[in-house]
């Protein structure tokens, strides 16, 4: 069955390229109204550009509707400005893309807390502004799918990005507690680890490469996880036409006490500790202390 968005309202943001561009166009293409935010900024944040302008351009070109907005991820009063003007003009928000997103890689000796501090802003808080401006919003309507855009240097780390990987990390963590608190209202969340080739990413990619990671291919994955059966939790990562399902796991572990209840034992006992055997994928943090109590119980 062809996935569609008619009559469905699309925010993305940091879409005045890239990625972004590529999914505000192919949700125009398939039926969705798409507010195109981007500040149109260079990736470290500075500068400015009508970037957002010409992807609206190229959305009516396709026989779509679009409107431009230049507000800050940052300026949480901006983003509920953009809802309530999408509101407005469309009567709803239906789907989030949070994509927006900056770099400044430093390794963490020479990283200033300022560079670490803003990065973190844009990406983690700047997505849980634009998730808070929808939040009653889908609730009210009883239907919203949001998407957070994390990354493999968020989940398994990277050389000279702690500041990048703290934010995507957080993301992650971010769409754990959201799926839980929005499931009675049919609000889905989703997070996608996109590898593209993009300007964030032109001088870190061979060119072989980075021609081979082309956006468009990341998009099939971003659409489904915002579609109306699309699953909730779920970690995907996505480049070059791979698909990938990433899981945060926790192993049985084992119980320590008297002797072993220290240091020294969790030392001697770190093998069983971390043996993967069994290991589980947990739907929420309470599963933990299940887990737990499970153990204490002889299970």
């Amino acid at each position: 069955m062809t996935i569609r968005f008619d009559n469905q309202v699309a925010i993305v943001t940091g879409a005045g390229g890239g990625l972004g561009r590529a999914y505000a166009l192919e949700l125009a293409r398939r039926g969705a109204k798409v507010v195109v935010n981007d500040l149109g900024v260079a990736r470290d944040g500075t500068g400015q550009s009508d970037a957002a302008l010409k992807v609206v351009d190229e959305v009516v070109a396709l026989g779509g509707e679009a409107i431009a907005n230049g507000g800050s991820v940052t300026d949480y009063d901006q983003m509920a400005a953009m809802v309530a003007e999408t509101c407005d003009r469309w009567g709803g928000v239906h789907i989030l893309i949070n994509n927006a997103g900056v770099l400044r890689d430093k390794s963490f000796a020479k990283m200033e807390p300022a560079d670490f501090r803003f990065v973190v802003d844009v990406h983690l808080n700047g997505s849980a502004h634009c998730t808070k401006a929808v939040w009653e919003t889908m609730r009210a309507q009883n239907y919203g799918r949001i998407l957070m855009t994390a990354s493999s240097t968020g989940l398994f780390g990277n050389f000279g990005q702690a500041n990048y990987g703290a934010a995507k990390l957080g993301l992650a963590g971010l769409t754990k507690t959201l799926y839980l608190e929005g499931a009675k209202n049919n609000i889905r969340v989703n997070t996608i680890a996109p590898v593209a080739g993009t300007r964030m990413t032109e001088d870190i990619f061979p060119e072989a490469a980075f021609d081979a990671f082309n956006p468009d291919a990341v998009v099939p994955a971003a659409l489904y996880l915002v579609s109306q059966d699309a699953p909730t939790n779920a970690i995907v990562g996505a480049g070059a036409g791979v698909f990938q399902a990433s899981y945060v796991t926790l192993t049985r572990g084992i119980r320590l006490a008297g002797e072993d209840l220290t240091p020294e034992g969790v030392a001697a006992h770190w093998a069983a500790i971390t043996d993967r055997t069994g290991e589980i994928v947990p739907q929420s943090g309470s599963e933990q202390a299940q887990s737990i109590f499970a153990r204490l119980a002889g299970n």
